[in-house]
């Protein structure tokens, strides 16, 4: 089977750092594997989009030599295969509507969903629509971060595939797509390991071929917290691709070649394909610092 990988960004902004990690290693991962790397954006969320944002992220990767294999997929072409998919979930009684409102579930233990709708048949009428849990994942194994284990109650959650405001939930259309492009092995930051069990959960429910899992570590700012849109992090400097690439790599624990200054960006990037080791890469979230070693 070829290897596919995929990066997926959302155009809620311009990339940053940490998206330029996720995108890097991504990419060097499916190269490396002599396999295709797709991107797909990931544009549900109308009210958390920024205009412009999508061609500006594939204008970033092109200035970088990214170049992605096959059309990008935008997800908002793809609302009709969402919806048959969510009719058929309904009418085969693996999903229901809930009406339940975000006050309740925080009143719950562990703000984890009890199932309260479940029996109740409600109506489609500005409810939720939820999963019924009934193949629950409760551990499963990520290449970079090992073994990953998942508390029984969080496993067993029916969780929301469809939401209140009528927009699709990110759950179900990722595995939704990355099935549909083929995806072989997942490539992306650890802020999605929380949910990686119940999209797995999916995989099983839809019968897909579940890919393999590669957790990058996320770039930390000097807080602590997570590089991000909404902590706006400065956008990546074009100007600055072979600096920003070697940084990258860096972060990720792989090698730079001493020359890197007077190499092109597309022999800088064929350097770190043939020199690309996955088990390099740390498994913790790591402090984000400048300095070139």
């Amino acid at each position: 089977m070829q290897y596919i990988g995929r990066f997926a960004p959302s155009p809620s902004g311009p990339l940053h750092f940490g998206s330029l990690v996720t995108a890097l290693g991504s990419y060097l991962q499916a190269k490396a594997s002599n396999g295709k790397w797709l991107v797909r954006i990931e544009d549900i969320d109308p009210p958390r989009e920024v205009k412009g944002a999508s061609s500006l992220i594939l204008k970033t990767l092109e200035a970088f030599n990214l170049y992605w294999d096959d059309q990008v997929l935008y997800q908002s072409n793809c609302s009709e295969r969402y919806r048959s998919v969510l009719a058929s979930l309904i009418s085969e009684q693996k999903a229901y509507y809930c009406d339940c409102t975000r006050q309740r579930i925080h009143s719950l233990k562990n703000n984890i969903y009890d199932g309260f709708c479940r029996e109740r048949h409600l109506a489609l009428n500005n409810v939720a629509i939820r999963l019924k849990q009934n193949h629950p994942i409760f551990s499963f194994d990520d290449k970079i971060r090992g073994q990953q284990s998942i508390d029984h109650i969080n496993a067993l959650e029916d969780f929301i595939i469809h939401r209140k405001d009528g927009l699709f939930a990110y759950n179900l259309v990722v595995v939704l797509d990355d099935n549909y492009q083929g995806i072989t092995e997942i490539v992306r930051g650890a802020d999605l390991l929380p949910v990686t069990a119940k999209q797995i959960s999916l995989y099983q429910l839809f019968n897909f071929t579940i890919p393999n899992y590669c957790h990058l570590p996320l770039a930390l700012d000097s807080h602590g917290h997570k590089l991000s849109k909404q902590n706006h992090a400065s956008p990546i400097d074009i100007k600055k691709t072979k600096l920003l690439t070697v940084q990258a790599l860096q972060f990720l624990g792989q090698q730079i070649p001493e020359n890197w200054q007077d190499a092109t960006q597309k022999a800088l990037l064929d350097w770190a394909i043939s020199h690309w080791d996955i088990n390099h890469i740390p498994k913790q979230d790591c402090m984000l610092t400048t300095n070139i070693r």
